[in-house]
């Protein structure tokens, strides 16, 4: 089954978001922010990054800049699960290389559906 890095400073969410993916069979890691969350995928390779925006240390968008200049994750789906849903975030994200937008908070079934669809 797929491996997921959630990505998220708030430890309730992290869980939610955890409990939802490992429910249906998925491997999750945990960061609770974007720099936690390099050094993890440094140490490890995932198929799929879900993140924040708003956090500490590094914010998410930051974070999926970085990863994206990683060879190993050029072509790994990273969706944005956060609060922010102003266009102008969206278009962010977008530019820096998000694969997708979820506004929090989450239905777990949306959830599960655009996992399974971004994983093909």
């Amino acid at each position: 089954m797929a491996k997921i890095l959630a990505v998220d400073d708030s430890a309730s969410m992290r869980g939610m978001v955890a409990f939802t993916l490992r429910s249906a069979g998925y491997e999750v890691s945990e960061a609770e922010n974007g720099q936690m969350a390099l050094d993890t995928a440094s140490s490890s390779k995932f198929d799929l990054v879900l993140a924040d925006v708003n956090m500490p240390v590094m914010d998410g968008i930051s974070m999926v800049r970085e990863l994206r200049t990683r060879a190993e994750y050029k072509g790994v789906p990273i969706l944005m699960l956060t609060t922010e849903s102003n266009t102008d975030k969206k278009m962010e994200g977008k530019a820096a290389g998000a694969t997708g937008w979820l506004v929090k908070p989450f239905d777990p079934e949306q959830l599960l559906a655009t996992v399974k669809r971004v994983l093909g």
